[in-house]
């Protein structure tokens, strides 16, 4: 994996080396190399089958019945900010939060659960399954603080393992090179 000789540089070589990765590699291999991102929990327990949430590295489904509801901010008498604000609540296993917290819409759910690496390119670059976003709005929404709470999850949370700053240089480098997809 591209990624796998940067996890233990410091912040400054990180920079450097994903400079260096950008301009070494295609859309297909950018949009590889996010893969870890897009298939760790912190992203999956959003993106996942069913009408309700998954919560924690197990992903098991959300507690008080949970519900995705019209808009994706959660059904009537449950919305998501019930519970989640806008930063992290103090404590172990406290909620999370980000502003904006929400699951994507029931007519737009954006579930990639079960997709094939392809697939699931195929589905970003959709505007028709995506919310109507091209390329550069998907890595727009992949800086939202609602995405970037995946890197400080709160205490109790295993936070994504590759450096926010090389997954967004991925993104965009995909992005920028027309959105190239895995053969598979």
């Amino acid at each position: 994996m591209i990624l796998a000789s940067f996890f233990f540089l410091d912040h400054r070589q990180v920079v450097v080396a994903q400079t260096n990765l950008a301009s070494q590699v295609d859309g297909s291999q950018a949009f590889e190399a996010m893969i870890p991102v897009l298939r760790h929990p912190r992203c999956m327990n959003c993106h996942s089958r069913g009408d309700y949430p998954r919560e924690g590295d197990d992903r098991h489904q959300h507690t008080m019945n949970v519900r995705r509801g019209p808009t994706g901010n959660g059904a009537a008498g449950v919305k998501c900010s019930t519970c989640h604000h806008t930063v992290n609540a103090t404590g172990l296993h406290s909620p999370p939060g980000a502003p904006g917290w929400h699951l994507p819409s029931s007519d737009n759910p954006l579930v990639w659960e079960g997709l094939t690496d392809r697939e699931l390119c195929e589905l970003f670059k959709d505007p028709t399954k995506n919310g109507e976003r091209n390329l550069d709005q998907i890595v727009e929404h992949m800086r939202t603080p609602l995405v970037l709470w995946g890197w400080n999850p709160g205490e109790g949370r295993t936070p994504i393992p590759v450096p926010e700053n090389v997954f967004l240089a991925n993104a965009q480098r995909w992005a920028a090179d027309g959105g190239k997809c895995p053969a598979k």
